[in-house]
Order: C-alpha cells, then sequence, then structure tokens
C-alpha cells in the first residue's frame, strides 16, 4: 500500500468468520515484524488452527 507516496505493509490478523481481530501498518517488512504480530492476537483469541500468509512480492 501506498501512503503519501512511500511503500508501507499492511498487517492484519482475520479469524475464520472474516472479522479482522489486529491490523497496523509498518515501513518495513522484517524478521522482527513478522515474528512479533502474531503474538498480541493469539494471546488474546488462543492459538489458530491454521495461520496463511500472503506469499511475498518479487
Amino acid at each position: 500500500m501506498k501512503i503519501n507516496g512511500e511503500r508501507h505493509y499492511f498487517w492484519r490478523a482475520v479469524d475464520h468468520e472474516g472479522e479482522v481481530l489486529e491490523s497496523f501498518v509498518t515501513k518495513t517488512r522484517n524478521k522482527e515484524v513478522t515474528l512479533k504480530f502474531p503474538r498480541k492476537p493469539m494471546c488474546k483469541h488462543g492459538r489458530p488452527d491454521v495461520i496463511v500468509t500472503d506469499r511475498p512480492r518479487l
């Protein structure tokens, strides 16, 4: 997604019914963000049965 002409990454956690549990926007996409993001929704809503991710852009 672009904000003010700069690329940003939109992260969100969605449950099986399509409800958005958590979302946020970052300027970078790195390992720390990737590992940190799912922790908060998992603490609130429990461990998911399946985790689905978008494929990285090449």
